[in-house]
């Protein structure tokens, strides 16, 4: 008798330790950030929460302010709260692989947003074409600067899409750099996407050419922010094309002003929306529709491909017409 009650004791317990899952009419999905002090996160997180609530589901969200260790922390804390799903923004896509075994064991499913999740059995991923984006910044360079001396201002060589970026950038610009009409005089990558590094190497780009920098493909709106200053210093802010991506505001009205020539808008209440959408459909077992599939190491990962949007000033407007900002922020000081 006192075997069979510390069996039913034991067994009690174990199913005690067992996350709580919701139940699928109200699912229960974390969001793990990885840096809400950027502009752009932050209206993911809202757009997305607000898709989630009117599906009947629970949205948890973390910010990871660009800390690895801080992230896989948060997930594990996700985990124990028992979430049916987790939506990742990787800070490091390359050190989550235990994270995700963690949550997969848990019986939690796994979605990459934005940026592909690498070597790890996760379930889905959803972005925008980040090879088009690419394709999108080095052609909108080209236009303005078909000829010159160009610098690679590359993401975080921690973020996979930086690569993707570049490997799209480097498919318009290979046959402009064969013909011998552009010459790469220079390519680095940024931690952390951060302005300020940007900054430091453009002016020692610009130092070390003496100013004969004709253009810069610059892979997002932070970055691009940073190497305009270090142009500006130079006089040269609005003389030297530059690309950019994420339509920040900041950036817009640097395309409105002249000092950027391009921007790339992802609307980002399309892919919010969608995740929330593929992520309660993955907590009640339905069937998403995936138009792609990538190879993150570990898997051939299901995928949902957006298509963004090249801004210049000529379209600017768009952004209005979207509800995305209001003229009068986009023409503010």
């Amino acid at each position: 008798m006192k075997n069979l009650k510390r069996t039913l004791l034991a067994s009690a317990l174990a199913l005690l330790s067992l996350p709580v899952m919701a139940d699928p009419a109200h699912p229960k999905i974390g969001f793990s950030i990885d840096d809400l002090r950027l502009e752009r996160w932050s209206r993911d997180r809202d757009y997305f929460v607000a898709a989630a609530e009117k599906m009947d589901a629970k949205v948890f969200v973390q910010s990871a302010d660009a800390n690895e260790q801080k992230q896989i922390s948060q997930i594990e804390n996700l985990i124990s709260r028992g979430v049916d799903v987790i939506v990742i923004v990787p800070f490091n896509a390359t050190v989550l692989t235990n994270a995700v075994a963690e949550a997969k064991k848990a019986g939690i499913k796994v979605v990459s947003y934005d940026r592909l999740i690498l070597n790890a059995d996760i379930d889905a991923y959803i972005s925008f074409d980040n090879e088009k984006v690419g394709e999108m910044q080095a052609g909108g360079v080209l236009q303005a600067a078909p000829k010159g001396n160009y610098f690679l201002l590359g993401g975080a060589p921690t973020d996979n899409n930086a690569k993707v970026l570049r490997e799209g950038q480097m498919k318009v610009l290979q046959p402009a750099i064969d013909k011998g009409d552009v010459k790469i005089v220079g390519q680095q990558w940024v931690k952390e996407w951060n302005p300020t590094e940007a900054l430091s190497i453009v002016e020692n780009a610009l130092t070390r050419n003496d100013n004969k920098i004709d253009a810069i493909v610059a892979s997002n709106d932070a970055t691009a922010g940073g190497a305009i200053q270090a142009l500006a210093a130079q006089q040269l802010a609005g003389k030297v094309p530059i690309s950019g991506q994420d339509a920040d505001l900041a950036a817009v009205k640097r395309v409105i002003a002249g000092t950027q020539t391009m921007t790339v808008y992802k609307p980002l209440k399309l892919i919010a929306s969608e995740a929330a959408k593929l992520s309660v459909q993955l907590a009640r077992n339905e069937k998403p529709a995936y138009s792609s599939q990538y190879d993150n190491g570990s898997k051939k990962v299901d995928t949902i491909l957006l298509t963004p949007t090249a801004l210049t000033k000529a379209n600017v407007d768009l952004l209005e017409k979207d509800g995305f900002y209001t003229q009068a922020q986009m023409n503010g000081n």
